[in-house]
């Protein structure tokens, strides 16, 4: 499915393919890779909240900050929560940036593979293939139960009403 102009880069309007989500839908699952290249997915977090963080790359200032936030907002969550960093970054771009950064409460894994996370989530720009800024909460039981995708790709996420879901959660 595409849907063209639900995301912007600078202004310019990107297409999204992939699935089309809506809070309340069972969170698809998806294979993406750690940073020792290692095969992840949904059921790997099992029983837990995730809190599913989405950005183009680690490279880029506002998704730097993105990943900052949730680490910084992790140390203070329940054990029963989890933070997931999915971008189309290379496992060992990711690995580099994470220790240089100190990244250690949120855990950052690549879409680059094959783009399943993307289009299970319909996040993945079909010019760029990249990943839009998106974020999504879903519940011990794998139920969506909070999703943004960022209208403009280079304007950070609502962090106060994520964290806010994550709490309605606990």
């Amino acid at each position: 499915m595409e849907r063209k102009g639900l995301v912007t880069i600078q202004g310019n309007p990107l297409t999204l393919v992939g699935n089309e989500l809506k809070t309340g839908d069972r969170a698809p699952d998806f294979q993406v890779l750690s940073k020792e290249l290692a095969a992840v997915s949904l059921a790997d977090f099992k029983g837990k909240i995730k809190v599913i963080s989405v950005m183009p790359s680690l490279d880029a200032p506002v998704c730097d900050l993105q990943i900052r936030r949730f680490n910084q907002e992790a140390s203070g969550l329940s054990d029963k929560v989890v933070v997931l960093n999915i971008s189309m970054d290379l496992p060992f771009a990711i690995s580099r940036f994470c220790t240089a950064a100190g990244i250690d409460k949120v855990v950052a894994l690549s879409d680059h593979r094959d783009a399943s996370f993307g289009m299970n989530y319909g996040v993945l720009i079909q010019e760029l293939r990249l990943l839009a800024r998106a974020i999504f909460v879903i519940d011990t039981d794998d139920f969506i139960r909070y999703m943004e995708i960022v209208p403009e790709i280079t304007s950070p996420p609502d962090y106060d009403k994520a964290i806010q879901a994550i709490k309605g959660l606990l």
